[in-house]
Protein backbone atom coordinates (compact mmCIF):
# COMPACT_ATOMS: atom_id res chain seq x y z
CA UNK A 1 0.00 0.00 0.00
CA UNK A 2 1.42 3.52 -0.98
CA UNK A 3 -0.52 5.80 1.33
CA UNK A 4 -0.87 7.93 -1.05
CA UNK A 5 -1.36 11.80 0.43
CA UNK A 6 -2.86 10.17 3.81
CA UNK A 7 -2.57 11.19 6.90
CA UNK A 8 -0.99 8.12 8.78
CA UNK A 9 -1.21 7.13 12.80
CA UNK A 10 -1.49 6.16 15.45
CA UNK A 11 2.29 5.77 15.26
CA UNK A 12 3.60 6.51 11.64
CA UNK A 13 5.86 4.57 10.31
CA UNK A 14 7.23 0.95 11.82
CA UNK A 15 7.64 -0.27 15.40
CA UNK A 16 10.05 -3.70 15.35
CA UNK A 17 8.55 -6.66 15.90
CA UNK A 18 4.84 -5.29 16.27
CA UNK A 19 5.33 -4.51 20.08
CA UNK A 20 6.63 -2.58 22.56
CA UNK A 21 6.07 -1.96 26.58
CA UNK A 22 5.03 0.99 28.33
CA UNK A 23 4.87 1.60 32.53
CA UNK A 24 5.31 -2.22 32.51
CA UNK A 25 2.22 -3.24 30.47
CA UNK A 26 3.34 -5.12 27.15
CA UNK A 27 1.35 -4.27 24.16
CA UNK A 28 1.18 -6.38 20.95
CA UNK A 29 0.66 -4.82 17.54
CA UNK A 30 0.20 -6.40 13.89
CA UNK A 31 3.22 -7.36 11.93
CA UNK A 32 1.43 -5.97 8.69
CA UNK A 33 5.29 -4.73 6.94
CA UNK A 34 7.36 -8.42 7.01
CA UNK A 35 8.27 -9.00 11.00
CA UNK A 36 7.06 -4.94 11.86
CA UNK A 37 4.18 -2.92 12.08
CA UNK A 38 3.86 0.25 9.90
CA UNK A 39 1.57 3.29 9.83
CA UNK A 40 -0.56 2.05 12.71
CA UNK A 41 -1.44 -1.03 11.58
CA UNK A 42 -3.64 -3.41 9.24
CA UNK A 43 -6.37 -0.40 9.56
CA UNK A 44 -4.42 2.86 10.30
CA UNK A 45 -6.08 6.06 10.76
CA UNK A 46 -5.06 6.31 6.19
CA UNK A 47 -8.68 3.91 6.12
CA UNK A 48 -10.75 5.87 8.85
CA UNK A 49 -13.71 7.65 8.24
CA UNK A 50 -13.19 11.38 10.19
CA UNK A 51 -15.54 13.97 10.70
CA UNK A 52 -14.76 17.58 8.44
CA UNK A 53 -14.91 20.82 9.60
CA UNK A 54 -14.62 23.00 6.98
CA UNK A 55 -14.19 27.15 7.74
CA UNK A 56 -13.55 30.01 6.52
CA UNK A 57 -9.93 29.80 5.87
CA UNK A 58 -9.12 26.12 6.92
CA UNK A 59 -10.94 22.52 7.41
CA UNK A 60 -10.14 20.41 10.27
CA UNK A 61 -10.65 16.96 10.18
CA UNK A 62 -11.46 15.16 13.62
CA UNK A 63 -11.34 10.94 14.80
CA UNK A 64 -11.76 9.57 18.00
CA UNK A 65 -9.36 6.02 17.74
CA UNK A 66 -10.46 4.03 20.70
CA UNK A 67 -9.03 1.91 23.82
CA UNK A 68 -7.39 -0.79 22.59
CA UNK A 69 -7.87 0.24 18.57
CA UNK A 70 -5.24 -1.81 16.08
CA UNK A 71 -3.38 -2.79 20.03
CA UNK A 72 -2.67 0.77 20.81
CA UNK A 73 -3.71 1.81 24.46
CA UNK A 74 -5.92 4.75 25.55
CA UNK A 75 -8.81 6.08 24.04
CA UNK A 76 -7.10 9.10 21.77
CA UNK A 77 -8.59 12.47 19.88
CA UNK A 78 -7.20 13.67 17.41
CA UNK A 79 -7.28 16.40 14.68
CA UNK A 80 -5.90 17.31 11.67
CA UNK A 81 -6.17 20.97 10.60
CA UNK A 82 -5.65 22.40 6.96
CA UNK A 83 -5.05 25.72 5.83
CA UNK A 84 -3.15 27.74 2.94
CA UNK A 85 -0.84 30.24 3.89
CA UNK A 86 0.30 33.50 2.20
CA UNK A 87 3.47 32.72 1.17
CA UNK A 88 1.76 29.27 -1.29
CA UNK A 89 2.37 27.39 1.84
CA UNK A 90 0.51 24.08 2.67
CA UNK A 91 0.17 24.07 6.85
CA UNK A 92 -0.72 21.28 8.71
CA UNK A 93 -1.46 21.09 12.70
CA UNK A 94 -1.68 17.93 14.27
CA UNK A 95 -3.04 18.03 17.92
CA UNK A 96 -3.99 14.36 20.21
CA UNK A 97 -5.49 13.94 23.50
CA UNK A 98 -5.27 10.41 25.12
CA UNK A 99 -6.83 9.19 28.59
CA UNK A 100 -4.10 6.51 28.71
CA UNK A 101 -0.23 6.41 28.33
CA UNK A 102 0.20 5.86 24.54
CA UNK A 103 2.40 6.35 21.73
CA UNK A 104 2.03 9.00 18.76
CA UNK A 105 3.76 9.93 15.95
CA UNK A 106 1.38 11.56 13.48
CA UNK A 107 2.51 12.58 9.91
CA UNK A 108 1.78 13.36 6.41
CA UNK A 109 2.33 10.86 3.63
CA UNK A 110 2.13 12.53 0.61
CA UNK A 111 4.32 12.27 -2.40
CA UNK A 112 5.54 15.08 -4.40
CA UNK A 113 6.84 15.54 -8.09
CA UNK A 114 7.90 18.73 -9.07
CA UNK A 115 8.25 17.92 -12.73
CA UNK A 116 4.42 16.98 -12.39
CA UNK A 117 2.92 14.00 -11.57
CA UNK A 118 3.40 11.91 -15.19
CA UNK A 119 6.97 13.64 -15.38
CA UNK A 120 8.96 10.11 -14.39
CA UNK A 121 11.11 10.02 -12.20
CA UNK A 122 12.40 12.18 -9.11
CA UNK A 123 15.96 11.07 -9.04
CA UNK A 124 17.03 14.43 -11.25
CA UNK A 125 15.63 16.76 -8.14
CA UNK A 126 18.42 18.69 -6.13
CA UNK A 127 17.49 18.00 -2.58
CA UNK A 128 19.00 19.97 0.41
CA UNK A 129 18.37 18.41 4.12
CA UNK A 130 19.04 20.26 7.24
CA UNK A 131 20.60 17.35 8.71
CA UNK A 132 24.01 16.16 9.90
CA UNK A 133 23.02 12.76 11.34
CA UNK A 134 20.28 10.06 10.30
CA UNK A 135 19.46 6.76 11.89
CA UNK A 136 20.80 3.85 10.19
CA UNK A 137 18.50 0.17 9.69
CA UNK A 138 18.78 -2.92 9.80
CA UNK A 139 17.37 -5.27 6.54
CA UNK A 140 13.83 -4.62 7.72
CA UNK A 141 13.98 -0.97 7.85
CA UNK A 142 14.56 -0.47 11.49
CA UNK A 143 16.61 1.40 13.17
CA UNK A 144 19.98 -0.05 15.05
CA UNK A 145 19.90 2.51 17.89
CA UNK A 146 23.00 4.23 16.23
CA UNK A 147 22.64 7.99 15.49
CA UNK A 148 25.63 8.63 12.58
CA UNK A 149 27.30 11.31 11.16
CA UNK A 150 25.91 11.76 7.50
CA UNK A 151 29.52 13.32 6.16
CA UNK A 152 31.25 11.09 3.80
CA UNK A 153 27.74 9.21 3.15
CA UNK A 154 25.11 8.64 0.85
CA UNK A 155 23.10 10.63 3.44
CA UNK A 156 24.70 13.80 3.06
CA UNK A 157 22.21 16.38 1.89
CA UNK A 158 23.74 19.18 3.75
CA UNK A 159 24.57 20.86 0.41
CA UNK A 160 21.72 20.75 -2.36
CA UNK A 161 22.50 17.95 -4.78
CA UNK A 162 20.57 15.41 -6.88
CA UNK A 163 19.18 12.61 -5.55
CA UNK A 164 20.65 10.26 -7.97
CA UNK A 165 23.98 11.78 -7.46
CA UNK A 166 25.12 9.25 -4.47
CA UNK A 167 21.99 6.85 -3.96
CA UNK A 168 21.60 3.92 -1.81
CA UNK A 169 20.69 0.41 -3.67
CA UNK A 170 17.92 0.00 -2.61
CA UNK A 171 16.79 4.05 -2.12
CA UNK A 172 16.27 6.38 0.54
CA UNK A 173 13.51 5.15 2.82
CA UNK A 174 15.65 6.79 6.10
CA UNK A 175 14.75 8.77 9.28
CA UNK A 176 17.06 12.09 9.25
CA UNK A 177 17.89 13.67 12.66
CA UNK A 178 16.89 17.43 12.18
CA UNK A 179 19.86 19.55 13.30
CA UNK A 180 17.58 22.10 15.66
CA UNK A 181 15.98 18.73 17.82
CA UNK A 182 14.88 20.97 20.53
CA UNK A 183 12.51 22.95 18.59
CA UNK A 184 10.38 19.77 19.10
CA UNK A 185 10.06 20.83 22.29
CA UNK A 186 9.21 25.04 22.19
CA UNK A 187 6.82 24.40 18.87
CA UNK A 188 8.85 26.67 16.95
CA UNK A 189 9.12 25.74 12.75
CA UNK A 190 12.40 25.38 11.64
CA UNK A 191 13.62 24.93 8.31
CA UNK A 192 14.03 21.61 7.87
CA UNK A 193 15.25 20.65 3.93
CA UNK A 194 14.50 22.26 0.25
CA UNK A 195 14.18 20.42 -3.08
CA UNK A 196 14.50 21.84 -6.51
CA UNK A 197 13.80 20.83 -9.97
CA UNK A 198 15.78 22.87 -12.40
CA UNK A 199 13.67 21.07 -15.50
CA UNK A 200 10.44 23.66 -14.09
CA UNK A 201 12.44 26.08 -11.88
CA UNK A 202 10.21 24.63 -9.03
CA UNK A 203 11.05 25.06 -5.39
CA UNK A 204 9.76 23.35 -1.93
CA UNK A 205 10.60 24.44 1.32
CA UNK A 206 9.66 22.36 4.28
CA UNK A 207 9.20 23.67 7.62
CA UNK A 208 8.64 21.58 10.86
CA UNK A 209 8.49 21.06 14.34
CA UNK A 210 9.61 17.66 14.70
CA UNK A 211 12.72 16.00 15.47
CA UNK A 212 12.77 13.88 12.35
CA UNK A 213 12.28 13.67 8.48
CA UNK A 214 11.73 10.30 6.75
CA UNK A 215 12.89 11.09 3.34
CA UNK A 216 11.51 8.27 1.09
CA UNK A 217 12.17 7.56 -2.85
CA UNK A 218 8.49 5.66 -3.52
CA UNK A 219 10.72 2.29 -3.55
CA UNK A 220 8.04 0.18 -3.54
CA UNK A 221 5.87 1.84 -6.20
CA UNK A 222 5.01 -0.92 -8.87
CA UNK A 223 2.95 1.02 -11.90
CA UNK A 224 -0.16 -0.46 -9.86
CA UNK A 225 -2.13 2.15 -8.94
CA UNK A 226 -3.20 4.52 -11.50
CA UNK A 227 -3.55 8.35 -10.80
CA UNK A 228 -4.54 11.14 -12.62
CA UNK A 229 -5.52 11.12 -16.71
CA UNK A 230 -4.65 7.21 -16.58
CA UNK A 231 -0.91 7.41 -15.11
CA UNK A 232 0.67 4.50 -13.54
CA UNK A 233 3.26 5.74 -10.90
CA UNK A 234 6.60 3.43 -10.95
CA UNK A 235 9.19 2.82 -8.33
CA UNK A 236 10.89 6.64 -7.67
CA UNK A 237 8.27 8.60 -9.83
CA UNK A 238 7.60 10.01 -6.18
CA UNK A 239 9.24 11.14 -3.45
CA UNK A 240 8.17 11.69 0.45
CA UNK A 241 9.36 14.39 2.91
CA UNK A 242 7.59 12.61 6.07
CA UNK A 243 8.41 15.38 9.31
CA UNK A 244 7.62 13.02 12.22
CA UNK A 245 9.57 11.87 15.33
CA UNK A 246 11.91 8.93 14.87
CA UNK A 247 11.17 5.40 13.77
CA UNK A 248 10.28 2.66 16.49
CA UNK A 249 11.18 5.69 18.89
CA UNK A 250 8.85 3.34 21.80
CA UNK A 251 11.65 0.88 21.77
CA UNK A 252 14.56 3.67 22.08
CA UNK A 253 14.80 4.96 25.08
CA UNK A 254 17.68 7.47 23.66
CA UNK A 255 15.22 8.61 20.74
CA UNK A 256 12.84 11.32 21.45
CA UNK A 257 10.15 10.29 23.58
CA UNK A 258 6.51 9.23 21.04
CA UNK A 259 4.54 8.99 24.32
CA UNK A 260 1.20 11.24 25.16
CA UNK A 261 0.17 11.30 28.46
CA UNK A 262 -3.23 11.88 30.56
CA UNK A 263 -3.07 15.88 30.76
CA UNK A 264 -0.95 16.53 28.10
CA UNK A 265 -1.09 17.92 23.76
CA UNK A 266 0.44 16.50 21.23
CA UNK A 267 0.76 19.35 19.02
CA UNK A 268 3.17 19.36 15.83
CA UNK A 269 2.94 21.64 12.51
CA UNK A 270 4.39 21.16 9.03
CA UNK A 271 4.65 23.57 6.35
CA UNK A 272 5.36 22.92 2.62
CA UNK A 273 5.38 25.95 0.72
CA UNK A 274 5.80 26.47 -2.99
CA UNK A 275 7.74 28.78 -5.59
CA UNK A 276 8.54 28.81 -9.00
Amino acid sequence: MPYFGVTVGRVANRIAMGKFSLDGAEFKLAQNNGPNHLHGGEIGFDEKLWISEPNDDCVTFRYTSEDGEEGYPGQLDVSVTFSMTQENGIRIQYKAKSDKPTPVNLSNHSYFNLGGHASGSVLDHDVQIFASSYTPVDDTLIPTGQIADVKGTAFDFTQPRTIKSSFPQNGFDHNFVLSVPTHAMTGTLQLVAKVFHSETGRTMTIFSTQPGLQFYTGNFLDGTKIGKGGCAYHKHNGFCMETQNFPDAINHDAFPSSVLRPGKEYAHETVYQFSW
